[in-house]
């Protein structure tokens, strides 16, 4: 299915190369929206050509730090002057951008790019979401085309039904159990191409849209590029609800389509499943009995509209206990609405839960983190883990409901009986916190900032060599403008704190000096996290791992960071090493010749095709009078 949506919009429709020039229908923006319209004014762009394009606002818990940020132009702002250029403002309020989108604009069988990876849950209804970097968010803005590596499929196939008390979250997490990274991982190795994983079999054509989209999100956790669903009777009745009848089109693969591996699934099997602390899934009897401190229910993934009513309906008369703070983050605006006419919202409060606003802060737990030595549960996908970073059980709606009522971890299928949960035909579909530009309304006077300049790659270069994930978010944190990200329990060694400080310094200080960092990482969880950071990460010129997804690859060339593979057991002598040595870029080839330290190492250079110019040159970004858009 994603060839079949790649090849009719591509230049080549047979798909051939390394990279393919490509037609996109929707550009989504939610992580450095402000970055991806500098890239795209650079470019030359006064009206974006993309069918749908959409800039999230994630930030509704408004405080001087993030008014600041938007009145000097942060890359990870939304700035009032969007919508001159065709590229509508989803307000504060409206909701976590990806079941949003899902509601209001995703449609089946389109190619969409963003730059977040948590919009992979719009596979459920069929339209193909790519995960790429801000300077190609500004290519893709300005000719409505982008340089994509055509993929490679994974089928799973699903079977059976699932029994009473077990949501499409289990059946999410029974799929990481299975060890789905290592299947990617391999076809990944062989083909240095995308995975995508397409959901096939009788069970998922019964599956509603909105657990098609539960078991899409999983995709960045075991290193594929997206998921994607086929688009049917069910995607139809969907967005009839949704008043959006004209977006459907059929998507399903053709008869015999070849893909690289199945991997089976019966629904039946699956039990109420949790993913504990240390990112490993566990049946919930195994930490039955844990004292519970926190159950933040929603936010932007692993729960539906019916598992939100479920859960109220489920808590109805019951009472939070003592030590127990229950948060309530609808999903989007629509779900909030559907709680409040339906009684479920005054359930919840009742029952006392509070409801917080859709923060993006919310999903990564910059604000409303774990407590402190207390158990917290979710049901969102977590935020790549990695060291320092807040820690909480994954687990279902259901699952969360029973911890509520009891205060402490247990099989929701201790309930007396499963709840009978409607989801109601007749949905609010009134979009008044999407801001359009109106003719003859003037939105903002204001200009964007500049796109930042490009750095080449000009000779050989010595880098800072940094294990790891810089410290820190990359960003502000609530209230704490000028300051630094807290430092964890252990102190870093000196030249390690200093390397990471470089990691994170401006241009003039890093990458413009002809010096810069190379981080060296373990694992996909580390690769995913600076892939997110990239931007803020100015002074990293490349980064060694044994293992990086092709999308972050080809958004790191983008960027002019130079990404190369190593083999896992060289890891630990890299790592001790304070610098790495790298020869001019007309003595790269497939593979380099570094010298980390003493040690003379070969890595694989992964960039390939225009990938590799994009690296020497610095940034994605050509002339204006270069750039031409792709065909219909």
């Amino acid at each position: 299915m994603p060839q079949k949506i790649l090849a009719g919009r591509a230049t080549d429709p047979q798909l051939r190369g390394d990279l393919v020039q490509v037609k996109v229908d929707q550009v989504i923006l939610s992580r450095a929206p402000s970055r991806a319209l500098a890239e795209a004014i650079a470019t030359g762009m006064k009206k974006t050509p993309v069918e749908v394009a959409v800039a999230y606002d994630g930030t509704c818990v408004a405080d001087a730090s993030s008014l600041a940020d938007v009145d000097e132009g942060s890359p990870h702002s939304v700035s009032p002057e969007f919508p001159t250029y065709n590229i509508p403002i989803a307000r504060p309020g409206i909701g976590f951008p990806a079941p949003v989108h899902l509601e209001r604009f995703a449609a089946p069988a389109r190619l969409a790019l963003t730059d977040d990876p948590r919009l992979a849950t719009v596979g459920g209804i069929g339209m193909l979401s790519l995960v790429v970097s801000p300077s190609q968010l500004g290519q893709a803005l300005a000719t409505g085309s982008a340089w994509l590596r055509p993929p490679r499929s994974v089928q799973i196939h699903l079977s059976g039904r699932v029994r009473p008390f077990v949501c499409a979250r289990d059946v999410a997490l029974e799929l990481l159990r299975r060890n789905l990274d290592e299947v990617v991982r391999r076809i990944e190795g062989e083909h240095h191409a995308p995975v995508i994983l397409e959901f096939a079999g009788p069970s998922a054509r019964l599956l509603s849209v909105g657990d098609r989209a539960v078991l899409c999100g999983i995709a960045p956790q075991v290193g594929a590029a997206a998921a994607l669903f086929v688009s049917d009777e069910k995607t139809e009745v969907f967005l009839r609800d949704q008043r959006r009848s004209k977006a459907h089109r059929a998507l399903v693969p053709d008869p015999g389509a070849p893909c690289e591996e199945v991997v089976s699934i019966d629904l039946g099997t699956v039990d109420p499943l949790l993913m504990d602390e240390e990112g490993v899934v566990r049946p919930v009897r195994d930490l039955a009995g844990k004292p519970v401190a926190q159950v933040v229910l929603g936010g932007d993934s692993g729960v539906t509209l019916r598992d939100m009513l479920a859960a109220a309906l489920l808590l109805k008369s019951k009472r939070v206990p003592s030590r127990l703070d229950l948060l309530v983050a609808p999903p989007s605006r629509q779900v909030l609405e559907v709680l409040a006419q339906s009684g479920a919202l005054v359930d919840l409060v009742a029952t006392g839960a509070r409801i917080v606003e859709p923060d993006r802060r919310v999903v990564t737990s910059e604000i409303y983190p774990p407590p402190p030595g207390g158990l917290s549960l979710r049901t969102a996908d977590p935020e790549p883990r990695i060291a320092g970073a807040p820690s909480f059980v994954v687990a279902s709606a259901e699952t969360l409901a029973y911890a509520v009522a009891t205060g402490a971890v247990g099989d929701p299928r201790s309930f007396k009986r499963p709840v009978r949960v409607t989801v109601p035909r007749a949905l609010p579909t009134d979009d008044v916190l999407i801001l359009r530009d109106k003719k003859g309304e003037q939105v903002s006077t204001k200009k964007p900032p500049p796109a930042p300049p490009a750095v080449p790659w000009k000779g050989p270069l010595t880098l800072d060599v940094l294990a790891g994930v810089p410290k820190g978010n990359g960003r502000t944190a609530v209230g704490a403008r000028g300051r630094k990200a807290p430092a964890p329990a252990e102190a870093a060694p000196p030249a390690a704190a200093a390397a990471d400080e470089k990691a994170q310094a401006a241009p003039a200080e890093g990458k413009a000096a002809g010096g810069g960092v190379a981080l060296v990482l373990s694992t996909l969880d580390e690769v995913r996290a600076v892939a997110e950071r990239a931007t803020d990460l100015s002074s990293v010129r490349a980064v060694v791992a044994p293992f990086v997804p092709s999308t972050a690859v080809s958004a790191f060339a983008s960027e002019g960071i130079a990404t190369f593979l190593v083999g896992a057991e060289a890891l630990g002598s890299i790592k001790e090493q304070k610098s790495v040595e790298l020869p001019a870029p007309a003595q790269w080839g497939d593979r380099v010749a570094a010298v980390f330290g003493s040690e003379r190492v070969e890595v694989a250079w992964l960039a390939t095709g225009m990938e590799r110019s994009w690296t020497h040159a610095g940034t994605v970004r050509q002339p204006p009078s270069a750039t031409k858009p792709a065909r219909s």
